[in-house]
């Protein structure tokens, strides 16, 4: 099992920052990608940006050039700094790990979720 342990969610006004940083413990051997949902009340979980063992990151267009994603790979840390926060951004942002497995395939695993608030 992996577990995923998100932290750094909170209140902030718009135009700040806040910097999320989830971190993965458990049986982990390959990891294939790390990286940060969001739902909004009411909408879909939505990808807000990856990267992936390779090095390449993804990043939703709603949130380039504010949100930059991280990760350290000795730790199995990845970490999403926000800025620019706006109001839309609103939402429970979860941490989420793909892992290959020996035998193939690959599994994803979630963490709780860690709220973010932004105020006008």
């Amino acid at each position: 099992q992996v577990q995923l342990v998100e932290s750094g969610g909170g209140l902030v006004q718009a135009g700040g920052s806040l910097r999320l940083s989830c971190a993965a413990s458990g049986r982990i051997f390959s990891i294939l990608a790390m990286g940060w949902y969001r739902q909004a009340p009411g909408k879909q979980r939505e990808l807000v940006a990856l990267t992936t063992s390779g090095g390449s990151t993804n990043t939703a267009d709603s949130v380039k050039g504010r949100f930059t994603i991280s990760r350290d790979n000795a730790k199995n840390r990845v970490y999403l700094q926000m800025d620019s926060l706006k109001p839309e951004d609103t939402a429970v942002y979860y941490c989420n790990l793909r892992q290959l497995f020996v035998t193939g395939g690959y599994q994803d695993y979630w963490g709780q979720g860690t709220q973010v608030t932004v105020s006008s």
